[in-house]
């Protein structure tokens, strides 16, 4: 048995389907994990969830901020734009099972037998891993709970970015989602920004790539999100899998018992 880990799909279903041939992916033996962002952007979001859906048990994700976009979308929040190319999975009558079933997923998984763990965007520099896993497991319940509307609609907004200033539950709800799904770049002490989105050369120079803040000792970490960085990392034990498919680069997948890289060009540059 073998486990791939897959950067942001965001609709590129045709270089998924490639990437798993290319391995010999065998749903009844092998275990497919997506760093979040299963839609949005490319050409085929509906059938990119309708595929993982029918891999059963032998697929899991983490929630990334435009999977989360969609959560709102469907609940009247938020409306679509047409960059987002949603059109087909929006009219699917299996629109909101797809929905339902999108949100009982986490923003945190742990890889079994291992200390390692992926998240879309990564670890918060003011967390613990420890404490990280508490969260996500307070924004999880909240999420694909019966309230999931009410906590939909608190997540937007970009204050607070320090955890030492979270005094309320829905302060703690809204730090929590922009820490796993929105984060890339930390002041020295941790605080979140949300505006900076480029290479780490080109970032002001207060600011720092998460990554090199975090408290991971020993631990590793996969994330998406972050397509500027083109896989590269400073930090060997952190694996950045985004590498821009829906905006014409490639996707990346990790087959994580030997860390063997595999990709698939972007078809769409060839359309």
């Amino acid at each position: 048995m073998a486990l791939y880990l897959v950067g942001d799909i965001q609709g590129c279903y045709n270089e998924l389907d490639a990437l798993l041939c290319k391995v010999k992916f065998s749903p009844k033996e092998d275990l497919l994990w997506i760093a979040g962002d299963l839609v949005a952007r490319g050409p085929d979001s509906l059938s990119t969830l309708e595929f993982v859906k029918s891999l059963g048990h032998s697929a899991n994700f983490v929630l990334g901020n435009h999977d989360l976009h969609l959560l709102a979308i469907e609940a009247g929040i938020k409306k679509a734009k047409n960059s987002d190319k949603l059109t087909s999975l929006l009219n699917s009558p299996n629109f909101s099972q797809l929905v339902d079933w999108l949100a009982l997923h986490p923003l945190l998984l742990k890889v079994p037998n291992d200390n390692a763990y992926m998240s879309h965007a990564g670890l918060s520099p003011q967390w613990s891993i420890k404490h990280a896993v508490k969260q996500a497991e307070f924004a999880h319940k909240k999420i694909a709970g019966r309230k999931r509307e009410k906590w939909l609609s608190i997540m937007y907004g970009e204050q607070p970015n320090d955890w030492q200033l979270v005094e309320t539950k829905e302060q703690r709800f809204r730090y929590t989602v922009n820490a796993f799904t929105r984060m890339r770049y930390c002041y020295p002490d941790g605080t979140l920004d949300f505006s900076c989105k480029d290479q780490p050369k080109n970032a002001p120079s207060a600011l720092k790539p998460w990554f090199e803040l975090a408290k991971l000792q020993k631990a590793k970490w996969v994330f998406g999100h972050w397509a500027a960085l083109m896989g590269e990392c400073s930090r060997k034990n952190v694996y950045a899998l985004d590498t821009g498919c829906v905006w014409g680069g490639h996707l990346t997948m990790l087959r994580w018992e030997d860390k063997k890289i595999f990709t698939e060009i972007s078809h769409e540059i060839d359309s």
